[in-house]
């Protein structure tokens, strides 16, 4: 059983008002930091953690913060970025729902810790009932004199501020998120500068995902070095994980980094195998956008080592035969599963989330739908399949913001594993376009 740190007391009846998060050691964290510590020793201890962005990006959120610039006389931001909108990735809404306070107070410590006197959660519109939850978490702190002015008596003020988002995926990437949050087109930025130099109404901005600020209040409780002895190597601490596909116990689970992705997949702790009677094909191991890969590869690398649940083992080997953690969006696929009609509809889903800014996006997305719409439906031909490596590479690396790489990379991974379904999907036109079809080439035992 390994350790807890989100989700320890998420099945604790009424954990989701004040008084019961109270009764958990909950805010203990916010009395430490903001009367007894400083800022920069709030960030020197989630620098000592190692803690990386949860949202997809891994990037270590110490170093993010450091980076903050601090300009005299000008205001700095955090925002939360709880738009969540990658498919197969739903932890942010389940730590939402289930325990609001935690994120709650992970604002409140990062806040203090930036020296931001207003913040931001910005949450998918669709969520709307999530939205009154964290507003009623919100009011419930700030009746207890941990929101507001002079917080405890320490002198620190802030304002946390809900806001809506309108549903756009594209609205995930930060600079696209501060554009909506300033009440624009969420279109993203280029860049230089960035959100820590100009950000939200051109002022200094941090951008957090929920899952990166909600561990914050675990990191001062137990300090950065007990998080960073949790984990392996360079992924330290614990990651949520959503589950989902052709698995017997779908859900969200918390795991130790480093875990085998085998005792992941088949443990009856976590997923419980897949679903009795069928067989691993395929998996997407952090949300759509990452490179899908065949069961072997994901179980084991090309060198045949245990894979495990860890930035650095999943992508070993590159996009040849390595995949990402990412978002933490988990994906299995069985036997029954068409490989290229998974492709067309992630790629129906990248064409309509683009946001028409960037060239090889707009209509690069728009060519690899039409292509792939055409092989699943039995009218596409040999060369279909090279002109969908060519589009996938003109998209990749030549765009603002990374929509466009997660469009091309899903297609260039189901093509360079699962070529040889494309081929039988071309080759049989009339089999392929029946009702449960499905090419039954090799899959895992």
């Amino acid at each position: 059983m390994s350790i807890k740190i989100l989700t320890e007391h998420c099945n604790t009846p009424g954990i989701e008002t004040f008084e019961v998060y109270r009764q958990k050691g909950g805010y203990a964290a916010v009395e430490k930091a903001v009367k007894k510590m400083t800022p920069d020793e709030v960030i020197e201890e989630v620098k000592k953690s190692g803690v990386r962005g949860r949202g997809g990006a891994g990037f270590p959120m110490g170093m993010k913060w450091s980076f903050l610039a601090k300009p005299e006389g000008v205001p700095r931001y955090l925002v939360c970025n709880a738009d969540e909108s990658e498919p197969g990735t739903f932890k942010d809404h389940y730590l939402m729902k289930t325990i609001p306070h935690l994120l709650i107070e992970g604002m409140i410590i990062s806040s203090y810790a930036l020296g931001a006197n207003k913040s931001f959660i910005y949450v998918r519109g669709e969520l709307m009932y999530v939205i009154h939850i964290l507003e009623k978490a919100i009011e419930e702190a700030k009746a207890a004199g941990f929101l507001g002015k002079n917080i405890l008596g320490s002198g620190y003020d802030l304002e946390l501020i809900i806001q809506p988002g309108g549903g756009a995926y594209i609205c995930g990437e930060e600079t696209a998120l501060l554009e909506s949050l300033e009440g624009k087109r969420g279109n993203p930025r280029n860049k230089p500068p960035f959100p820590a130099v100009k950000g939200l109404y051109q002022s200094p901005t941090v951008v957090n995902n929920v899952e990166s600020i909600a561990t914050v209040s675990w990191i001062i409780n137990n300090g950065g070095d007990a998080y960073a002895a949790v984990g392996v190597g360079k992924s330290t601490g614990t990651k949520l994980i959503s589950a989902s596909g052709h698995i017997n116990k779908p859900g969200v689970y918390e795991i130790e980094l480093g875990l085998s992705c085998d005792e992941f997949l088949n443990s009856d702790e976590y997923c419980g195998g897949v679903r009795t009677g069928h067989r691993l094909k395929a998996v997407v191991a952090g949300g759509s956008s990452v490179p899908i890969v065949p069961g072997e590869l994901f179980l084991k690398n090309s060198n045949g080592e245990d894979r495990l649940m860890s930035y650095e083992s999943l992508s070993d080997g590159g996009f040849v035969s390595g995949t990402m953690l990412g978002s933490g969006g988990f994906i299995a696929f069985d036997e029954t599963a068409c490989i290229v009609r998974n492709t067309w509809n992630f790629s129906r889903f990248y064409e309509h989330e683009s946001c028409g800014q960037c060239s090889p996006c707009r209509e690069g997305t728009g060519w690899m739908q039409k292509v792939l719409n055409r092989i699943e439906h039995g009218k596409g031909s040999m060369s279909d399949i090279d002109l969908l490596v060519d589009v996938a590479k003109k998209i990749e690396g030549n765009t603002i913001c990374p929509l466009g790489d997660a469009a091309a990379w899903p297609v260039a991974s189901a093509i360079r594993h699962f070529r040889d379904e494309f081929e039988w999907h071309i080759q049989h036109p009339l089999e392929a376009t029946k009702a449960g079809a499905v090419y039954m080439g090799a899959v895992l035992v």
